[in-house]
């Protein structure tokens, strides 16, 4: 899959795959197979895959190597592939026969990309040659051990000598099968490759060392974006404005697809509209090699946006697309980004070790965008509902991972700019796709995005005169809702109860400067939270998350989590943070037992809440929707 992503927008560049065949028993790989349905010869590269089929794994057979060969072409052959079949173990034989393979391959992609570029190509989607290379498992190593059979079993996966360094036998064997090789044919006294080796290696760039696809950051070239303020809403007063911020996030994404036709793409799983971000489909259609039908809409063999089904392979496809250079946005349901988690990690963990290399030129960010929240997945229920990658990308080095939780459209904008300027990062944006309440102007959201942490003033009762009563934090945009209401029911009810609100919108700025560069600094931090009051914290994903965060920071003992708690079903919005205590109404009681002194009526307070919690377990129950005081909530300031 990473092969397909680093030939999109790359028309010249021929990615050479290598498959072994226990890595096609994996998920990820028998879908990447369907990479070919969405490369476009006209525009794009290719890819040659090498299925190496050698019989074993670790320690057993592979499903694919003992089956007949027949089924294993047909089943190629299915997927839309000229199957070219190598098999054997003698040499210089198989030498010869598989460089005549690999050029009659070469020879066949470029017949197909010069029909598609010359006008001659009726559209319909190639048949791309594959390779099957079979040959035994171990080859050229020791074929027995203690009369044992090494090669062509899974033992060969194995160490196939141990014991070298204290059993002289062994060590006798392991330099015959070395010598083998003939090294001397190949070295010279000092150890350098003599002139025949160096002359059969490519010169330059042709190496594949020296490729500058596989240093994709020399290939970078900045993406031209649009002014923000083309795509901004509106926004008189906090909490007064509802729409779905992530479709005004689509609408910057198509003047990005306009002004960028070769080097930027949404990738996303069957879910683009889903996720408001439609408005792409006016730049560019889907991406789409196989059969087109009268009733599709947005679908074609000139599309750029990728959709498939598959988490795998839209994560994979990203990866190999920035790695040679290019920009682009993954987006998903936020339950199913733990479906390609490991991916995520495995990503931020090589641009982790690419630090260490000064040749290695930094390369756009890998930027994935959660939408259909935990919070809002109330009508599919609780197998949609887990903020599990946030806890993830946290753990990443902290001068590669970065996570946002914008509370608005504005915000969102703000903090997408900065993604798609950033490089060698990998960059966490959650925000739900429902309709929301809107908080700060677009000029507000860039500097609060640039802070990574304000006192929000108008939403609290803090004048700054001196430390509140207690600090309410959020991180989120439905759980900033929360935190918000809850303030104007403490001002409502206790209006002397000093009350200061924080929206945190970068998560990383909660740590400190030496854990990540992001970091607040001391000064800064109790600037916002104090040194010593309480912080009520309501936020998006697992509580634990914030504890990770703020560990280290003064009496971090004083942050009290609230937070998704894997409580879940098919319910209404309102509910989902009753059932995890994360609502309005819980937030206003922690507020109240946490807080450093305890006001007259704040017993009488407590009660209301819990009156208003089991009015509410009543009457979702009985008009399958929230009170409309809670639905329809704004912000009404005196």
């Amino acid at each position: 899959m990473h092969a397909f992503g680093a030939v999109m927008d790359s028309p010249d560049l021929v990615a050479l795959a290598v498959v072994g065949d226990g890595e096609a028993e994996t998920a990820p790989l028998e879908g990447s197979w369907k990479g070919i349905s969405f490369l476009n010869p006209a525009r794009d590269g290719a890819v040659l895959p090498v299925l190496h089929l050698n019989g074993a794994k670790i320690s057993g057979p592979t499903v694919l190597a003992r089956k007949p060969p027949a089924e294993v072409r047909r089943l190629l052959e299915g997927h839309g592939y000229d199957v070219l079949e190598v098999t054997g173990d003698d040499l210089p034989g198989m030498h010869r026969r598989f460089a005549q393979i690999l050029a009659t391959a070469w020879e066949r992609i470029r017949g197909i990309q010069q029909d598609a570029r010359s006008g001659s190509w009726d559209g319909t989607r190639p048949r791309w040659p594959l390779i099957v290379l079979r040959t035994p498992k171990g080859w050229t190593g020791p074929a027995e051990v203690d009369g044992v059979r090494v090669v062509g079993t899974w033992r060969a996966h194995q160490l196939p000598l141990a014991g070298v360094r204290d059993n002289p036998e062994r060590l006798a064997e392991l330099e015959q099968w070395l010598r083998s090789y003939r090294p001397e044919d190949l070295f010279t006294p000092d150890g350098a490759p003599v002139a025949l080796v160096q002359e059969a290696a490519p010169p330059g760039e042709l190496r594949m060392s020296a490729s500058p696809h596989a240093n994709g950051g020399l290939l970078t070239r900045d993406l031209v974006l649009p002014d923000l303020r083309d795509h901004a809403v509106d926004v008189a007063a906090p909490a007064t404005v509802r729409l779905e911020s992530t479709r005004r996030l689509g609408e910057l994404l198509r003047e990005v697809y306009r002004a960028n036709p070769d080097r930027f793409r949404l990738f996303c799983p069957d879910e683009t509209n889903s996720n408001r971000l439609g408005a792409v489909f006016d730049a560019s259609d889907r991406a789409f090699m196989e059969r087109v039908e009268p009733g599709d809409v947005a679908l074609s063999r000139e599309g750029r946006v990728m959709e498939v089904l598959s988490e795998h392979n839209c994560h994979g496809w990203l990866e190999g697309y920035t790695l040679t250079g290019r920009h682009g946005l993954f987006a998903t349901y936020e339950a199913f980004a733990m479906v390609s988690a490991s991916q995520t990690i495995q990503h931020a963990k090589w641009l982790e070790e690419a630090e260490s290399l000064a040749w290695r030129a930094p390369v756009p960010s890998l930027n994935v965008l959660l939408t259909s929240t935990a919070w809002r997945n109330d009508h599919n229920g609780f197998s949609h509902q887990g903020p599990g990658l946030i806890q993830n990308v946290i753990t990443q080095r902290g001068t590669i991972s970065r996570v946002y939780l914008p509370p608005d459209a504005n915000c969102l904008l703000a903090v997408a700019d900065r993604c798609l300027r950033s490089r060698s990062e990998v960059n966490l944006i959650v925000i739900d796709k429902q309709p929301q309440l809107q908080w700060l102007t677009l000029d507000q959201a860039a500097e609060h995005c640039a802070r990574g942490a304000c006192v929000w003033d108008w939403a609290g009762t803090d004048d700054g005169s001196d430390d509140p009563d207690v600090v309410l934090a959020c991180a989120g945009d439905i759980v900033t809702m929360e935190a918000v209401a809850a303030a104007d029911i403490l001002r409502r009810w206790l209006p002397r109860f000093r009350v200061r609100v924080v929206n945190v919108v970068d998560l990383m700025a909660l740590t400190r400067p030496r854990d990540h560069p992001h970091g607040m600094a001391p000064m800064v931090f109790e600037e916002l939270f104090t040194a010593n009051v309480d912080v009520v914290v309501a936020f998006h994903g697992y509580p634990g998350a914030i504890h990770q965060l703020v560990h280290g920071r003064p009496d971090a003992d004083r942050f009290h989590v609230r937070g998704f708690i894997e409580q879940g079903t098919t319910t209404t919005p309102f509910d989902m943070v009753v059932l995890n205590r994360a609502s309005r109404y819980h937030l206003v009681m922690d507020a109240l037992n946490n807080a450093r002194r305890t006001p007259r009526g704040a017993s009488e307070l407590k009660a209301w809440c819990e009156r208003r919690l089991a009015e509410h377990a009543e009457y979702v129950v009985e008009h399958l929707e929230d009170m409309p005081e809670v639905r329809d909530w704004t912000l009404q300031r005196p």
